[in-house]
């Protein structure tokens, strides 16, 4: 099973229906898994536009709100739906891709300390 085969088990076990996403090439083998799963993917036109609709459905089903970005920038995207749903206590999973470990403070393309950017408005980063 792949670490992405997984993370949607893991989600649809949680009884994830909807996740809201942007995709980007460090999260496509998630998109793969998701593609065959029972959970429908949301196709928005910006990062942005996918934290605040998860944000929003969370609100409004009472359910956990699921958003979906690539690395880097596109992370960061995230930041302000995130933030906004953080401050008014409402549940999100916020899953980002990042660049391979073995990359990490090489100073890479899209390379991004996300765990610093996303630790003051999360309850828990990892």
């Amino acid at each position: 099973m792949r670490c992405s085969d997984a993370i949607v088990k893991l989600l649809e076990d949680a009884g994830i229906k909807y996740v809201f996403g942007h995709p980007g090439e460090h999260v496509l083998p998630l998109y793969d898994s998701i593609r065959t799963s029972s959970i429908e993917h949301v196709l928005l036109r910006h990062e942005q536009g996918a934290a605040h609709a998860a944000d929003g459905y969370a609100r409004a089903s009472g359910k956990i709100g699921v958003c979906i970005s690539t690395g880097g920038p596109g992370a960061l995207n995230l930041v302000m739906g995130v933030a906004t749903a953080y401050k008014d206590s409402i549940p999100l999973i916020v899953i980002t891709g990042d660049i391979p470990r073995d990359q990490i403070g090489l100073n890479v393309f899209q390379e991004i300390e996300l765990e610093k950017v996303f630790k003051p408005i999360t309850r828990y980063t990892f």
